[in-house]
């Protein structure tokens, strides 16, 4: 009896102990994911406010890209390539006035790396989102992806099944949130209705 009660609790201590750790790691990712956006937002910026600055330095163009990928990838290693020295750019471009729910503005523009804006999403996850041109369809993956805490797979299955476009065109925009968080690509708005799961469920 008394090696079953001390079985037991020493289950609860591991287990606490784990969570601990899970948590922990959890915490450190989290602060790398931030850090990771920032710096490529702040370095976005850099590359806009240069060529921004008289026509001499806007002659770089292209070139400017390509330079700059060829001396951070021998300072700093894989990762400065010219097309995505191009999506830092556009991801300040797209984010920099951004009073969405995944950044926290303190001012128009952040003038350091310590706290002017807050992403609440992952790298990965604003390059999906960059391929998304229209505004509002943006807006709402990203709302979408923070309050839903979606993976950068699940993002891009509902950007692909134009999950967005699919609403706008419903008149039963609970039935199709519904049908996108059980999985299902929806063709036409109709196929909602079609569920039986759905009419059941919204009786």
């Amino acid at each position: 009896m008394k090696e079953s009660i001390v079985k037991t609790t020493y289950n609860e201590l591991f287990y606490r102990i784990a969570e601990i750790l899970v948590q922990a790691r959890n915490n450190v990712v989290r602060q790398i994911n931030r850090t990771q956006v920032l710096a490529y937002w702040e370095i976005g910026r850099e590359i806009v406010e240069f060529e921004q600055k008289g026509k001499a330095r806007a002659e770089y163009g292209e070139n400017l890209l390509k330079k700059l990928s060829a001396d951070m990838t021998a300072k700093f290693g894989r990762g400065f390539s010219a097309e995505n020295l191009r999506l830092m750019r556009k991801f300040y471009i797209t984010f920099g006035k951004s009073k969405t729910l995944s950044w926290k503005s303190d001012k128009e523009k952040s003038q350091t790396l310590s706290a002017k804006f807050e992403p609440m999403l992952s790298w990965s996850h604003y390059c999906e989102l960059l391929k998304v041109e229209e505004t509002l369809a943006r807006s709402f993956y990203e709302q979408e992806s923070v309050q839903n805490n979606w993976s950068v797979r699940e993002l891009k299955r509902q950007i692909n099944s134009m999950l967005f476009e699919r609403l706008a065109l419903s008149k039963d925009t609970k039935a199709v949130m519904k049908m996108a968080k059980r999985g299902q690509i929806i063709e036409k708005p109709e196929d909602a209705i079609k569920d039986l799961y759905i009419l059941v469920s919204y009786q």
